[in-house]
């Protein structure tokens, strides 16, 4: 049975209820369909113009987005205006209780997702970053998981300083554990492999390394590592030997934004891997964005991780 195939039984074990508020996009009319036929979650379908809402429930996301956020100079206007988007009124469900999740990002940016989560959601304090991740899975791949990765941070964070990269690869592994059911090995990528290459680029990741030590001693991480000797045996037996992870790390942090984007599509697209997200980690409650260019299957398996999170 593969990772995908376990993620689907997991979320059909306690359907959770998930707004997908695109209707207006035909894959997520479809997706919303297989998604109800094989009962991997309740789905709520809205989208632009097809609020179909209680007046009372919205008077009451409107005051509590309007708390959330006066602090920052909304004024209430502005969040009855906001509350006018799907994506903020699907956040603002899942804050209050009313829905265990959202998905969206078919038709919307990551920043536009985003932004609605992290303002309607809030980080959550012991992980103190929003991040994003794709699991990744290659069929008949020896390398991971048997081909199963979760590769962070792929959509949010540009320049991850080194302590938002140890908060990022913690918040990762343990999406990790606690999803696919894996016991997280955290490999820091770099172009430098235990000090091969030099820069500041290199620091940073073995100051992240330090930092996610002492952040979480039990974690199994190591960096600064080249991606071939974090993934393939044969490959760290020659320039890391000593490294804990011994070339099968099934959790890769990249440097940043730029590295983990290019990397995602590239393993997508040409080794033609599911890439399922980007979920977003990191929030007090869980949510997932998506790509443009998503698939029905992609819709559908976001939803099965948002509603297997929401379980836990």
């Amino acid at each position: 049975m593969n990772i995908i195939t376990r993620i689907r039984e997991k979320a059909r074990e306690k359907p959770k209820t998930i707004a997908l508020p695109e209707i207006e996009d035909s894959r997520v009319q479809e997706a919303a369909k297989i998604i109800e036929k094989e009962g991997i979650a309740k789905i709520l379908l809205f989208g632009c113009g097809m609020l179909d809402f209680d007046k009372d429930k919205q008077k009451v996301y409107i005051q509590q987005y309007y708390e959330l956020r006066k602090s920052k100079g909304i004024s209430f206007a502005e969040a009855a205006k906001a509350l006018e988007d799907p994506l903020y009124y699907a956040a603002m469900m899942t804050h209050c209780g009313d829905i265990d999740g959202f998905v969206a990002g078919a038709s919307h940016t990551t920043p536009d997702v985003a932004r609605a989560a992290i303002q309607c959601l809030g980080v959550d304090e012991r992980i103190g970053i929003a991040s994003s991740c794709f699991v990744m899975y290659l069929a008949n791949c020896s390398y991971g998981e048997e081909g199963a990765f979760i590769f962070a941070d792929c959509g949010i964070v540009p320049e991850p300083n080194p302590r938002q990269l140890a908060c990022i690869a913690i918040s990762n592994a343990e999406l990790a554990q606690k999803i696919l059911g894996i016991n997280p090995k955290v490999a820091l990528l770099s172009y430098s492999t235990k000090g091969s290459a030099k820069g500041k680029a290199v620091d940073k990741v073995s100051e992240a390394l330090t930092l996610a030590r002492q952040m979480k001693p039990d974690l199994l991480i190591d960096g600064e590592l080249q991606v071939d000797a974090a993934i393939v045996p044969e490959v760290a037996k020659i320039k890391c030997s000593d490294s804990l992870l011994a070339g099968r790390a099934n959790v890769l942090i990249f440097p940043d934004l730029e590295a983990g984007n290019i990397g995602y599509k590239l393993v997508q697209r040409l080794a033609k891997a599911r890439a399922i997200g980007p979920l977003i980690v990191g929030l007090n409650k869980p949510c997932s964005d998506l790509s443009r260019g998503c698939s029905v299957e992609d819709i559908v398996d976001c939803v099965a991780i948002t509603s297997i999170r929401s379980q836990l």
